[in-house]
């Protein structure tokens, strides 16, 4: 069976069983920012299993794509060398939302594989929790399987976290066979290939305390993971995913590449398995927006793409092949994810900038790194050496451990670790500047700062650097009109970006005319970097200038970063004194500020937070500063912030009567009242332990609120309400929604019923066995009606049932329970599905199939159930 195929049964089998499709969601999670990418199946309905979430249904299948590189759920480092692992790959899923439990989800799984699947019984063994005496019940006395075949394992436990949902799992295995080394899970050998775990069912049933007290959920769920790639390699009859049709082909195409022609040496070389493995990792991560880049996901994306370089490298490529697969994948892939198709060209050049820009220095690298191991005294290659690979040459360190890996070798990490920190010290001295001009400014000069009391003064250009084509900068003695460049002044009203807060805008302009105009102001050591553009006349060094900052933008910041001190002390109050700055961001239009938090922000926290800024806010108590020794700063209480270095002098800001008292740098407010308003736009986790939340202050806080008001009046309208009853209003539709639901449920039951008595008189009698195959008016979901209406008049009775819905075929076999010994369901099914396209399946009495786009062959294909019911029966 081919993996196209087999995700489609999958879908099929539980959309039979009356679970919503749903399609893939991004690797991007939309609702869990603590995760790098969308690791598990379950992902995308975390917030409906924690009972956080009304989907509107309560049960659910899908076809997941994962990606499991970076953070906890990490398989980057053995792709290649294990015949299962994978960075990226698919899960197919059922979910159960309070609907159904463990009988129903341990009896479809085993119908699925052993039925649908045809897996041999005898290859298969489960584990399951010690506790999860219900599970091992269902496995040993309805499922029938041998006791010795049901394996107890403590690791059989799911939690979301210390505290919250958790339950058992059990998960099934298949067996290789002894030919191939390893042991059954829970032996000391079961680390081995011989086991393969391809379905985990999950059951959320408890809530647990942080005292570790668990009491049952009064819902329950059901999530289940079953790797697409893993099932396909069993029912493909080989030992690992990579042989299997899903990377065939890309990987001969890699092959030819390297001039590899024997196809088992293809199939089992790492280097070829991990190039086909990362080209799938990096073109979905493209599709959903990432980029290749230094941080987060798009560095992980990155070290993705330069490992596959490196192992292309090793192969002996020569020149781009990279990007080349992207259009094998397309073809591959495309049908299931269209999206691969439409976004080709996007993925191929984003594939082709990465590959060229790390192609230029990826063989000086490997000359470096091949050169430090032949020196080596040990087995073990410097810290430093993996440093200057990663800062000179672009190589990210996993990639060297990767290199070192195959010669077993290992990586000084700590060595690494305080190059990278002193990296990093060294960064907090030196110059930041837009990344945009292509280089650093160090200058020995020091500006005086006007902008604590002033936003207009008077200075004289010191230097003055134009950006040319390339992205450099070069020293000049003149800007002219049209040239973009940086002045350097030795008085200035400007601020500099630092601490958060981003650096002012304006002009500088001279007696005679020449203005730029300023777009951002930057820091270097001690001096201000007034990054812009000339718009009229010339600059020259030795000029005096004017310089005016944008009042309303200095403003309108200053705003933000006076809250931004208010809301971390705000924070700290309400959440814990754990609570420290992680990073921030403060402009004209809103404020971000990253903390440590190990938890969600709730509700009431938050208006709690809120209230303490604006009572503050409203005491309009004077921003008191003042310079003091770093030290003594500190000893007076005084919070210093993350990733922020100080001098032996630091000016201290507080707020209120000692609500904040912070170490700043900042422009600020002269008195709290000036904020205005603080309104809380956004709370969101970014990273395992930090917490991010956005905010807006003064005019932009009332406008928020205005906005507000204007969509209370709006739903006021459209539900003939008013504020004081706007919530009874919503309560009643819903109330009203449902009993429509209802209604046009007991409709569709009447119609199944009618169409029932009408088709029981269709049926012909093969022996004493009354037999109907007919196209019906309706849905798909109608036809289980129909079908248990026409059960119970028929008795002892086969019957096909087919309706088309927008094209496509949708049909439903029923089979006395009395002829499943004889007469399958599924096999009537698809034997009218394999005329119309249709694929699917189900149990011996009941089976459905869809997707059947060949309507025009339906009439012939129904025609053909009576004289196989005869064919089968004897008759």
């Amino acid at each position: 069976m081919q993996v196209a195929e087999l995700r489609a049964a999958y879908l099929e089998y539980f959309e039979a069983l009356e679970h919503r499709r749903v399609p893939s969601s991004s690797l991007v999670p939309h609702n869990d920012p603590t995760l790098l990418f969308t690791n598990a199946g379950m992902v995308p309905f975390k917030d409906a299993l924690l009972g956080h979430e009304d989907l509107g249904y309560g049960r659910a299948t899908s076809a997941q794509r994962c990606v499991r590189a970076g953070g906890k759920h990490n398989d980057l480092e053995n792709v290649g060398y294990t015949d299962r692992h994978l960075t990226f790959f698919e899960m197919m899923g059922n979910f159960s939302f309070g609907d159904y439990f463990k009988e129903e989800t341990i009896t479809w799984a085993w119908a699925f594989v052993t039925d649908v699947m045809k897996l041999p019984v005898e290859r298969l063994c489960v584990t399951y929790h010690p506790s999860d005496t219900e599970a091992y019940d269902l496995w040993t006395k309805k499922i029938g399987l041998p006791a010795d075949k049901v394996i107890p394992l403590e690791e059989n436990f799911w939690a979301m976290g210390d505290t919250g949902p958790c339950g058992p799992c059990t998960e099934l295995f298949y067996d290789h066979g002894p030919e191939v080394e390893g042991g059954p899970p829970g032996s000391p050998d079961e680390d081995g290939d011989r086991y393969l775990e391809f379905w985990n069912l999950v059951f959320p049933q408890f809530d647990r305390a942080p005292d570790g007290t668990m009491t049952p959920l009064p819902k329950p769920g059901v999530d289940t993971g079953m790797g697409l790639e893993r099932m396909a390699a069993i029912l493909q009859g080989v030992h690992s995913v990579f042989e299997t049709d899903m990377f065939r082909e890309i990987i001969k195409q890699t092959a030819g590449f390297a001039g590899i022609t024997d196809e088992q040496a293809m199939l089992a070389n790492p280097s070829l398995r991990v190039i086909a493995d990362h080209i799938r990792s990096a073109a979905f991560m493209i599709t959903d927006g990432i980029l290749p880049g230094s941080e987060d996901r798009s560095y992980v994306l990155r070290r993705i793409i330069r490992r596959a370089l490196r192992h292309g490298h090793k192969l002996g490529i020569e020149g781009a092949f990279f990007h080349k697969l992207a259009a094998t994948l397309a073809t591959q892939m495309g049908e299931a994810y269209p999206v691969l198709r439409e976004q080709q060209d996007h993925i191929t050049a984003a594939l082709a900038k990465e590959e060229q820009r790390f192609t230029e220095t990826l063989s000086q690298g490997m000359e470096l790194l091949n050169a430090s191991i032949k020196k080596l005294d040990g087995d073990v290659i410097p810290g430093e050496v993996a440093f200057r690979l990663y800062d000179t040459y672009g190589f990210p360190v996993d990639l060297t451990a990767d290199v070192a890996r195959e010669r077993d070798l290992s990586v000084d990490m700590a060595g690494f670790e305080v190059a990278m920190e002193e990296q990093r010290n060294r960064a907090r001295a030196a110059t930041k500047f837009d990344a945009t001009l292509g280089q650093r400014i160090r200058l020995e000069s020091k500006a005086e700062f006007l902008g604590y009391t002033d936003t207009q003064g008077s200075g004289k250009i010191l230097n003055l650097f134009r950006a040319e084509a390339d992205g450099d900068l070069k020293p000049v003695e003149a800007l002219v009109s049209g040239d973009s460049g940086v002045v350097v002044l030795d008085r200035t009203p400007f601020y500099a970006e630092s601490g958060g807060q981003v650096g002012d805008v304006g002009t500088l302009r001279t007696a005679a005319g020449g203005t730029l105009n300023v777009i951002d102001t930057l820091v270097s050591v001690d001096q201000h970097l007034h990054q812009g553009k000339i718009s009229s006349g010339e600059l020259n060094v030795g000029d005096e200038v004017s310089a005016q900052v944008s009042v309303a933008q200095r403003h309108a910041t200053a705003l933000n970063h006076s809250a931004t001190h208010l809301l971390h002390a705000a924070l700290r109050r309400v959440l814990g004194s754990h609570v420290q700055q992680k990073g921030s961001l403060v402009d004209a239009a809103r404020l971000r500020f990253d903390f440590s938090h190990n938890q969600p922000v709730t509700a009431e926290e938050l208006l709690q937070i809120e209230t303490l800024v604006n009572a503050e806010v409203m005491a309009n108590t004077p921003v008191q500063t003042q310079l003091l020794g770093y030290d003594d700063a500190i000893k007076a209480g005084a919070m210093a912030l993350f990733g922020e270095k100080y001098g032996d002098e630091v000016r201290v800001l507080t707020m209120g009567d000692g609500f904040s008292v912070e170490l700043c740098g900042g422009t600020h407010v002269q008195r709290t009242g000036d904020i205005g308003l603080l309104k809380i736009l956004a709370e969101t986790g970014i990273a395992s332990g930090v917490r991010r939340v956005e905010a807006v202050t003064g005019s932009n806080a009332h406008a928020y609120v205005n906005s507000g008001e204007n969509t209370l009046l709006r739903i006021g309208e459209l539900v003939r309400g008013n504020r004081g009853d706007l919530i009874s209003k919503v309560e009643q539709l819903q109330a009203q929604q449902r009993d429509l639901a209802k209604q046009v449920e007991r409709l569709q039951g009447a119609v199944a019923a009618n169409q029932g008595a009408d088709l029981a008189s269709e049926a012909v009698a093969v022996g004493d066995v009354q037999v109907l195959a007919a196209q019906v008016a309706g849905d798909a979901k109608g036809l289980m009606s129909t079908l248990d209406n026409l059960k119970s008049k028929l008795k002892r009775c086969v019957i096909v049932l087919a309706a088309v819905e927008e094209g496509k075929v949708a049909l439903i076999a029923g089979v006395s329970k009395d002829l499943t010994k004889q007469l399958k369901a599924g096999d009537a099914v698809n034997l009218v599905g394999a005329q119309v396209g249709a694929k699917g399946g189900g149990r011996p009495d009941m089976a459905r199939a869809g997707g059947g786009s060949n309507t025009d062959a339906l009439p012939e294909a129904l025609a053909l159930v009576a004289p196989w019911v005869a064919e089968t029966l004897g008759n």
